[in-house]
């Protein structure tokens, strides 16, 4: 029976690839020098550092701009608080999403359920396999998904959901 799986994994190379190539411009930058501003990653956890929160914004944008040009969507940013450390540095912890949170698993099954298409939305860990009896009720799910992925009042709009595993 084809079915596909439905994803929200960011590739983490290219995200790593991303946060090297914005600690290498915050180096270089004239704004930047002589302040405690530096990014880091590790696993999936990115840290900013910098000396107001100022700072942190203009760090976070040239993050986005770096991870936008590796082709990974910004939406796998989950942007933690404003942190202060010890003297007059801040930081802020920004996670990587990873996997389909429970909640968001049961919004994509009953988004199916109640399209009528003649698929049928299983939930497995972290993922949500779509089973149906002909591709082009796949395809349809696929195309649905990605209609809600992108409208402005779409049930996934603030999710970078992919779909892979397809299988005839």
């Amino acid at each position: 029976m084809p079915s596909f799986d439905t994803v929200c994994e960011a590739d983490l190379v290219k995200v790593k690839n991303g946060v090297e190539n914005s600690a290498k411009e915050i180096s270089t930058r004239f704004d930047f020098k002589g302040t405690s501003a530096s990014i880091e990653i590790k696993e999936k956890e990115i840290t900013i550092i910098g000396d107001a929160d100022f700072q942190l914004e203009q760090i976070l944008d040239v993050l986005r701009n770096k991870l936008t040009k590796q082709g990974v969507d910004v939406r796998f940013l989950d942007i933690g608080d404003m942190q202060k450390m010890g003297g007059d540095k801040v930081k802020r912890v920004v996670k990587v999403k990873d996997g389909i949170q429970a909640e968001l698993a049961k919004k994509i099954q009953r988004l199916i359920k109640d399209s009528k298409i003649k698929v049928q939305a299983a939930i497995q860990e972290e993922k949500v396999r779509v089973t149906g009896a002909k591709r082009d009720d796949l395809q349809a799910a696929i195309a649905l998904m990605k209609k809600e992925m992108t409208g402005e009042k779409g049930a996934l709009k603030d999710t970078p959901l992919d779909f892979n595993n397809f299988r005839d």
